[in-house]
């Protein structure tokens, strides 16, 4: 997976879907991911490096958390090689363990498919903040971790990417989901199509 994300951020955002992110008692199922590159206004990137996207010019397969809105993290997973910055944004996922715990962080999510329906609400259910920046996310040993699927999801859906600015990237299909799991997706599901 770290080669793949090393040689195309867009591929290697479709191919993390159905990953598992795991830390301290806590394990969900990847199933919607943005893609974010160097060329691409939309990305952090783009402007060039500073303290705050250091991670994105490093190694494939770390770790960026970044605090926005002023009350949220959210975690990305770096590729492409050194020195390029992209990301691929882990967007929603599927409980699988350590649903208590999610809940207590998130108390105000109405149902279990509202814990992680979002980059802040899976930061914030997985207690993530910019202690855990810069891990390495396929390394076995790491407290923050991604483990691969038994077998790669079967049907992706395609869409937009959600809160850019028009003429940022608005337009530019990278945002994946599994069409299997579509009620653990963030909203809005509209603009998702079988690709």
């Amino acid at each position: 997976m770290v080669r793949l994300l090393a040689e195309d951020v867009v591929d290697g955002a479709r191919a993390l879907l159905g990953w598992t992110l795991a830390t301290d008692g806590c394990a969900a199922r990847i199933v919607e991911t943005e893609a974010y590159g160097p060329e691409d206004p939309g990305c952090h990137a783009f402007r060039g490096e500073t303290p705050r996207n250091r991670a994105m010019f490093g190694p494939p397969g770390r770790a960026y958390l970044y605090f926005t809105y002023g009350n949220h993290w959210m975690l990305n997973v770096t590729a492409l090689e050194p020195g390029l910055g992209a990301a691929v944004l882990l967007r929603a996922a599927e409980p699988l363990e350590g649903l208590a715990i999610m809940r207590s962080r998130r108390a105000k999510a109405a149902r279990d498919r509202d814990l992680l329906s979002g980059p802040g609400k899976l930061a914030q259910a997985f207690g993530l903040d910019g202690s855990r920046y810069g891990l390495d996310l396929f390394d076995a040993a790491s407290p923050l971790r991604l483990m691969p699927p038994a077998s790669p999801v079967a049907e992706v859906r395609v869409g937009t990417r959600i809160g850019l600015s028009p003429g940022k990237g608005d337009e530019t299909l990278w945002r994946f989901a599994d069409a299997e799991r579509l009620p653990w997706v963030s909203r809005p599901l509209r603009e998702l199509a079988c690709g």
